[in-house]
């Protein structure tokens, strides 16, 4: 264990919730860490029953003893600060709106350990929120590789837990302006379609009724040209992939989207998905006034845009 952690020992007594190991210590725990939190401890073999790794389901008793090991940032191994600029749009103590270039993968994975967005938030800001372990930093919720634009990043976990309810409860809004392939018929609608890993490739996501999870999007025209549509997406839930997945599902899939188009977008002008979060709105974890942020439309975008007018 790296010297840097932090040891954390209970005792279980006659108040505290008997039952599941996990919804014991997400009672008892309940304003110092999520049940995210606690489930990704469990997971790590971070926390111990009476000096025994057990599952989150194990049944603790009267008098057991649990540990748990909370890891410090100053312990985290393999990352890496990188001087990577970044074009944030807003800062104050609590959180950082950054408009995220295309192309930038968000958080450390396979393939990518020190040129993410959490590489240079590392960087630059030496206080972000560790809720969500420690290779996502300051992460609240994400964007893929290949889309352009706006991420708020939590500078404290209190800040993190604010914003990710909201998420949760959907209340967050956010528009996307899209290019997509084809001239879509309708002015406006709206895609009720539940979305599910895809059975022959778990890295995509398909329209599904087994094991799905709701997913609706709304969409807007903004203009039409000869074989493309410029399109306002808003996307009333947060499912991986969910604008690529349901506008190629409808028969408009996005221009350049690889995965879900076979689409290597226009050459000299865009090589990447055409999705850029434009704008978005919520209530402020501090303030609990609504703020709006807006990152313009990226150039390769924008050339497309030109070259069809």
């Amino acid at each position: 264990m790296n010297a840097n952690n932090k040891i954390l020992n209970l005792k279980i007594g006659e108040s505290d919730t008997i039952g599941r190991l996990d919804k014991c210590l997400a009672d008892k725990l309940s304003k110092e860490l999520s049940r995210s939190d606690i489930k990704r401890l469990i997971d790590q073999g971070n926390v111990s029953l009476n000096d025994l790794i057990v599952k989150p389901n194990h049944k603790i008793k009267l008098g057991d003893r649990i540990t748990l090991i909370l890891e410090e940032k100053a312990a985290l191994e393999g990352l890496v600060e990188a001087n990577i600029p970044l074009d944030i749009i807003f800062e104050d103590k609590y959180i950082i709106v950054v408009n995220k270039p295309a192309g930038l993968v968000v958080h450390p994975a396979a393939g990518h350990f020190s040129d993410t967005l959490v590489n240079a938030l590392i960087f630059y800001c030496k206080n972000l929120s560790d809720l969500n372990g420690p290779m996502k930093l300051g992460i609240v919720h994400r964007l893929d590789k290949d889309t352009s634009g706006l991420l708020i990043i939590a500078k404290d976990n209190k800040t993190h837990r604010h914003l990710a309810n909201q998420f949760k409860k959907h209340t967050i809004e956010k528009t996307y302006v899209a290019i997509v392939q084809g001239s879509v018929n309708y002015d406006e609608g709206i895609i009720d379609a539940p979305l599910s890993r895809n059975l022959f490739n778990r890295k995509k996501m398909s329209v599904s009724h087994a094991s799905s999870r709701q997913a609706i999007t709304r969409y807007k025209v903004l203009k039409r040209f000869a074989n493309l549509t410029l399109l306002e997406v808003y996307p009333q839930t947060g499912r991986t992939h969910q604008i690529r997945v349901h506008m190629a599902h409808l028969g408009y899939p996005i221009l350049g989207d690889s995965t879900y188009n076979k689409s290597k977008g226009i050459k000299g002008l865009i090589s990447r998905q055409a999705l850029h979060a434009e704008k978005i709105r919520f209530k402020h974890p501090h303030t609990a006034k609504m703020v709006e942020f807006k990152a313009k439309i990226p150039n390769d975008m924008q050339s497309v845009i030109k070259s069809m007018s």
